[in-house]
Parts: C-alpha cells; sequence; structure tokens
C-alpha cells in the first residue's frame, strides 16, 4: 500500500509556511509588486531608444522608474494611512494593535495606519473598522481599503507597517516626496543622455542605503521586538528579499555612475597632460 504522508523534510517545511500564504489579499500584494515592474519595463520601451541605449542603462532606467512607482503608490498609501487613517484606541485589539507614539497629530486616544482600516478589531465594541479618512464611497475608498489590507499583510513581518512608528514615518516623508520626484528625473536624464544622471543616482543610492539601514537599526537594538522572522517567507521574501533590493541594486548604482564619473575625471586628467606636454 503507497504512503500518502508528505517527506519528513517537506513537511517540515511546509510547516514554516504561513497559513495565509495562498489567500487573496497576500497574492494580490505580491502581484502589485509585479504589475509595477512590467509598468516600469514598459515605460523603457516607450521612453528609451533601444539603438543608443546601453543594457546597463536600460536596467538603471528600468530600476528607477519601479523605484519611483513604489515610492508613490505603496509608500505613499502607507503614509496616507499614518495621516489620514485613524480610529480610537478602544476598537482595536490590544494584543494586536501598533499603539501610536505619544501625542501623535496631538492626539493619545486615538490610533493611525493601516490598522485603523483592516486590523483586528474588538468584537462587540461600537462602529466597527474605521472609514479611512473622508474618501467618501465607491471606487475611491475600495483603493484605501484595499492599500490598508496590502499593508496589514506586510506587517505580518513588520508590526511597525501596521501603525504608526517615527523612524519609519520620518525616512518615508523623504522617500516619497524626495527620492520618489529625483528617481523620475533619473528617468528623464537616462532618456536625454545628460550625464548629469550619474551624480542624481549616487544621491538616491546613497540615502536608499542609509533608509535602510536606519528602517532596521533601532529595531535590532531593542532585540527586534517588531519583527516576526518565525517562517521562510517572511524572513527571506518580505524582510530580506524586498528590503535587500534597496541595498544590492544601490550599491551598483554606486558603482556604475561613480566608473561613468571617474572616467570623465581621467579623460580631463589626460587632456590637461597633453596640453602641457605640447
Amino acid at each position: 500500500m503507497t504512503s500518502t504522508t508528505a517527506p519528513p523534510l517537506l513537511e517540515s517545511f511546509l510547516n514554516t509556511l504561513p497559513p495565509d500564504l495562498f489567500d487573496q489579499t497576500t497574492l494580490i500584494s505580491l502581484a502589485s509588486t509585479v504589475a509595477i515592474l512590467l509598468a516600469a519595463y514598459s515605460l523603457s520601451r516607450v521612453a528609451l531608444d533601444p539603438k543608443t541605449t546601453t543594457s546597463r542603462y536600460r536596467f538603471l532606467f528600468i530600476w528607477h522608474a519601479f523605484d519611483a512607482l513604489i515610492h508613490f503608490c505603496l509608500e505613499g498609501s502607507f503614509l496616507y494611512h499614518c495621516f489620514f487613517s485613524t480610529t480610537p484606541l478602544g476598537r482595536l485589539d490590544p494584543k494586536e494593535a501598533f499603539i501610536d507614539p505619544y501625542n501623535y497629530l496631538g492626539r493619545v486616544d486615538r490610533v493611525h495606519g493601516a490598522q485603523a482600516v483592516a486590523g483586528k478589531f474588538v468584537e462587540g465594541v461600537v462602529g466597527g473598522p474605521a472609514k479611512a479618512g473622508d474618501v467618501g464611497g465607491g471606487f475611491l475608498e475600495k483603493v484605501v481599503r484595499g492599500t490598508a489590507e496590502l499593508w496589514m499583510v506586510y506587517a505580518k513581518a513588520d508590526k511597525r507597517w501596521a501603525g504608526v512608528d517615527l523612524s519609519v514615518v520620518s525616512l518615508e516623508l523623504l522617500t516619497v516626496f524626495v527620492v520618489g520626484p529625483m528617481a523620475c528625473w533619473v528617468c528623464y536624464d537616462i532618456a536625454k543622455k545628460n550625464s548629469r544622471v550619474n551624480i542624481v543616482m549616487i544621491m538616491i543610492a546613497t540615502a536608499e542605503i542609509y533608509g535602510g539601514w536606519m528602517t532596521f537599526c533601532p529595531e535590532w537594538l531593542v532585540g527586534s521586538v517588531n519583527l516576526d522572522t518565525s517562517n521562510w517567507m517572511y524572513l527571506w521574501l518580505y524582510l530580506a528579499f524586498f528590503n535587500g533590493l534597496w541595498v544590492v541594486i544601490p550599491a551598483y548604482v554606486i558603482y556604475v555612475a561613480s566608473g561613468e564619473i571617474m572616467g570623465a575625471f581621467k579623460v580631463r586628467d589626460a587632456a590637461a597632460k597633453a596640453k602641457k606636454s605640447v
């Protein structure tokens, strides 16, 4: 008789998977990232001349377009929830709530963030989940609720993204309103073959790497109390892979851009030496 029991190693691996791995919200959240990448690639097909753009700079265009869209669409929605999605503190399950910093936005009796829309609420409390700001009904309300559910998926790995963490919010304000537009500037300069792009890329890449450090270093110093590394998906996909992209690729950006700048200096120095020898 054939056994239907999974091999021990496979069974052990399956036991590490989150129970909601294939639920609709998780799949839509992951699909949204892929959709943004495809949009960035499509934009490169429209904006760049394949005959005069190297594969290296096509990749950098796609990366910065992807970077800008992530900052505006996803991280922008995170900031929206941090400032406009709010509910009285007593409505949320105290075991699940990420409490606001004291006197955040001048309030001590409310919580903000995606949790105010899509968090776990106390049963029987009058009012139920909060509406995400004054967005009315229909499509816009669905979008706001959808982004809240997306951030609650990521918050399973890093609880700070369910609510308001001052370090994260401060970094995201710079990311959305400064780095995002600068990434668009990079795409424009690559399309126009402007050598200024190398300086701007180094500025963005440095900011991205610094931002990654400042996102996680405060958490490591308190023992990673808000991080869940209990299964491979939270640890390696949500925390390591998605955050690692904004370290590895910016490092590559610095390598490419600094090489171009150093090459220009070498040409200048060679021209100066040739002039002196005449």
